[in-house]
């Protein structure tokens, strides 16, 4: 077909042109995506400028009482999520030379205070959400009470507790004291399934929680703690849906059956890649490019892929994640996939609200930071300058061309800034203290408890086995310590479920695209 001919035929040309680059890429790598390198290097002054604008965010809404951080702009409450985000973004104020050293340990010693001491779920684990302002487990108005547990903001807070463990070392009898004095009974189960918790009649009810992506996201965070979450971190169940000629996996639980949305968006990849690397959570590597986690990069890259084939097949701006509004219903998640439909925004009851579909800013600087591309660079200048003085950025920008989402939270500032500490040095968490495979490992307080078989706290509480190595022997030998095991029973209680099988990929693109 002729150029002139093309031009009358804006979606046909630009399914050609996916094709093209399709075919030209398939033969090294299979999605053009997988070709994008992520961004490295120092910052650029514009990149300075929107990490300090970013900051603004926890500026204003810092809480002196408690050291915590309004998850959403002038409202004194916060989830385990949120305060991870505010870490992050904390730790790359820091990194980036936005606030100095006393200025993060003031903050830092403040936050782990509040953590240490927080009234849990039924002794169990955080609460869904916390005042702010005195610390108090709330329900979602805000009043005082509890509601229940949620797994996977549990796992992005132990992502962030490991973070900053292993960035900075003086925070680890600190940070070990947090978590063990949660409870883990009913969060992951022997076969490494994890659950949260809710009221039902003012009884507390255990659900299995998450769905491919943010299951996959929430249990690494239990893993770098030791926890076998061999069910959890499978991507089985899934299928693939064709959306603009990519083969984009979702989680095939029905959600009618299990009132779970199976939201694919771009928070739980993005999020994975920036903190991970795309490498195995306890992978101690840390060389870029060398992905340890080959089916969550590929399935990351089939995300991004579908986005940017909407912007050029449709000429629409792309970056889809869960986010805020400034109106009703305030929350969607507003997905490239979502119980049976591409590009569903929805509620999470379910309500079809496509007019608050919009580009997430936190998604779009995400993906800027992980796939160098001219679409990456489209999306940077279209969210550079769509802040407030003093407020940070908004949440996004409507799809329809009704402006931004007039909207800040911490979870959208705190992941761009994360963003840009990523662009400067790569993966977020780089172990820094001692390896239990090294023969002069020293066991931090988390260990001391784990190996220790008088330890009474570690069975009713389900503490998972630290692995018996060399060292870990010789510091037992060494201290008087006698050593916890694993019971072998436990392997048989999961006979269906393999943490080391190797996922075979699905194809990557769809019929339409074949000439």
């Amino acid at each position: 077909m002729k150029l002139k001919s093309l031009l009358f035929f804006p979606l046909l040309a630009g399914l050609m042109a996916i094709w093209l680059s399709l075919t030209a890429a398939e033969a090294a790598t299979g999605l053009p995506a997988s070709g994008y390198e992520p961004r490295s290097g120092e910052l650029s002054p514009r990149e300075m400028a929107i990490a300090k604008n970013a900051w603004q965010y926890f500026v204003s809404n810092f809480q002196p009482t408690t050291g915590l951080v309004n998850a959403v702009n002038k409202y004194p409450s916060t989830t385990m999520w949120d305060s991870a985000s505010y870490m992050a973004a904390m730790t790359a104020a820091r990194e980036l030379g936005i606030i100095d050293k006393a200025e993060f340990d003031r903050r830092m010693l403040k936050l782990l205070a509040t953590l240490n001491k927080l009234d849990l779920f039924r002794n169990e684990l955080p609460n869904k959400a916390y005042n702010t302002m005195s610390g108090q487990k709330v329900n979602y108005q805000n009043k005082p009470g509890e509601i229940g547990f949620s797994a996977l903001d549990i796992g992005r807070m132990l992502v962030w507790l490991k973070v900053i463990k292993e960035r900075y070392p003086e925070y680890s009898n600190s940070i070990d004291n947090v978590v063990l004095g949660w409870d883990f009974s009913h969060a992951v189960d022997p076969c490494g399934t994890l659950y949260g918790a809710y009221l039902e009649n003012g009884q507390p009810k255990y659900v299995q929680e998450g769905r491919l992506g943010y299951e996959e996201y929430g249990a690494a965070g239990f893993s770098l703690w030791g926890f076998s979450t061999c069910q959890a971190s499978r991507p089985q169940p899934y299928e693939l849906a064709e959306i603009y000629c990519v083969m984009v996996p979702y989680d095939s639980r029905d959600p009618r059956q299990t009132s779970q949305h199976n939201y694919v968006v771009s928070e739980s990849y993005v999020l994975y890649g920036m903190e991970f690397g795309f490498d195995n959570p306890t992978d101690r590597d840390n060389s870029p490019r060398d992905y340890s986690h080959p089916w969550m990069k590929n399935f990351a890259d089939r995300v991004y892929q579908a986005q940017e084939n909407r912007y050029a097949i449709t000429g629409i701006l792309t970056a889809r994640s869960e986010h805020q509004l400034d109106k009703s219903p305030y929350f969607v998640y507003d997905t490239v996939f979502s119980d049976g439909f591409n590009w569903n925004t929805i509620t999470d009851k379910g309500q079809f609200v496509p007019n608050t579909a919009a580009v997430s800013l936190k998604a779009a600087l995400g993906m800027w930071v992980l796939w160098d591309s001219p679409y990456t660079d489209r999306l940077l200048d279209a969210i550079e300058n769509a802040n407030e003085e003093g407020k940070g950025y908004y949440e996004g920008l409507y799809e329809n061309g009704d402006g931004p989402i007039k909207e800040f939270t911490a979870n959208n500032n705190g992941i761009m800034l994360e963003a840009l500490l990523f662009k400067k040095g790569g993966k977020l968490l780089r172990f820094n203290t001692d390896n239990p495979k090294n023969r002069d490992f020293a066991p931090s307080l988390w260990d001391k408890k784990l190996v220790d078989l008088f330890e009474p706290n570690n069975t009713p509480r389900n503490r998972p086995f630290l692995n018996s190595t060399p060292a870990v022997k010789t510091w037992c030998e060494q201290t008087g310590t006698t050593q916890r095991t694993r019971p072998a029973c436990q392997a048989c209680q999961c006979a269906t479920c393999n943490a080391d099988e190797p996922v075979k990929l699905p194809p990557v693109t769809a019929q339409c695209l074949k000439p």
